[in-house]
C-alpha cells in the first residue's frame, strides 16, 4: 500500500472526510479540545500565580467592587467579591486572589484569541476588528462570570476546607472546582461569538484583463 493511500485511509484520511460531511459539528469538536487544553494551562498558572501573590501584602487588601444588591443576610453583594484575609483564615483572598484569577484567565484568552482564530475557525478577517469584539464579550463574561460566583465560590470552600475538613488541600481542590466553573461558562458563551467575529472572507483575487 502506497504512503498516499495510507495517509487515506487512515485517521488523518478519515477526519479529513468527517470534516468534508459534517463541517459544523468538526470545527465544534476542534474548539472544544482546543478550550480543554486551555483549562488545562489554567489549571497550572492559577495555583502558580496564587502561591505568588499570596506571599505578598495584596492578600490583606481588600477588592469589593461593583455592589449590587444585599445577600440574604443583608450584607451587601459584590460582583467581584475578594474580602482582605486568607482563605486559610476565612477571608476571600484579597485583591492577591483577584489578581491570580484574573492573569489566569487573561493569559488564557489571549492564546486561546489566536489559537481557535488560526486553528478552529481558520479565519482571514480583520484580526484588529475581531480583537475589539473579543476583549468587549471577555469584559461582559467576566462580569457575568464573577457575578455567578458569588453563589457557588464560599459554599464550595466551606465545603472542602471545613466541613469535610481538608484544609489545604480542600483549598487547592475548590481553587480548581471554581476555575474548571469559570471555564465552562466561557466555553458555551464564547463558541457562539466566535462563530461571529471569526469571519473566512473570499480571497481577493485579481481580475486578468483580456
Amino acid at each position: 500500500m502506497s504512503k498516499v493511500n495510507k495517509i487515506a485511509n487512515g485517521p488523518l484520511g478519515f477526519w479529513t472526510r468527517y470534516k468534508e460531511k459534517h463541517p459544523n459539528t468538526a470545527q465544534f469538536l476542534v474548539f472544544f479540545m482546543l478550550s480543554n487544553g486551555i483549562t488545562v494551562l489554567q489549571l497550572v498558572l492559577m495555583p502558580a500565580f496564587k502561591s505568588i501573590f499570596a506571599q505578598t501584602s495584596l492578600v490583606s487588601t481588600s477588592f469589593q467592587v461593583l455592589q449590587f444588591g444585599q445577600n440574604f443576610d443583608g450584607s451587601p453583594y459584590y460582583i467581584f467579591d475578594y474580602a482582605a484575609g486568607a482563605l486559610s483564615a476565612g477571608g476571600g483572598g484579597g485583591l492577591a486572589y483577584f489578581l491570580a484569577v484574573q492573569l489566569t484567565i487573561a493569559i488564557a484568552q489571549i492564546i486561546n484569541f489566536f489559537a481557535q482564530r488560526s486553528i478552529t475557525f481558520k479565519s482571514n478577517s480583520n484580526i484588529w476588528r475581531a480583537a475589539f469584539w473579543y476583549v468587549i464579550a471577555y469584559i461582559l463574561i467576566t462580569i457575568g462570570a464573577a457575578a455567578a460566583q458569588g453563589f457557588y465560590k464560599a459554599p464550595i470552600y466551606n465545603l472542602l476546607m471545613n466541613t469535610w475538613g481538608m484544609g489545604s488541600f480542600g483549598e487547592t481542590t475548590a481553587d480548581m472546582i471554581t476555575m474548571i466553573i469559570n471555564s465552562a461558562i466561557s466555553f458555551w458563551v464564547f463558541f457562539p461569538i466566535f462563530k461571529l467575529i471569526f469571519k473566512q472572507e473570499p480571497e481577493n483575487q485579481d481580475v486578468k484583463v483580456v
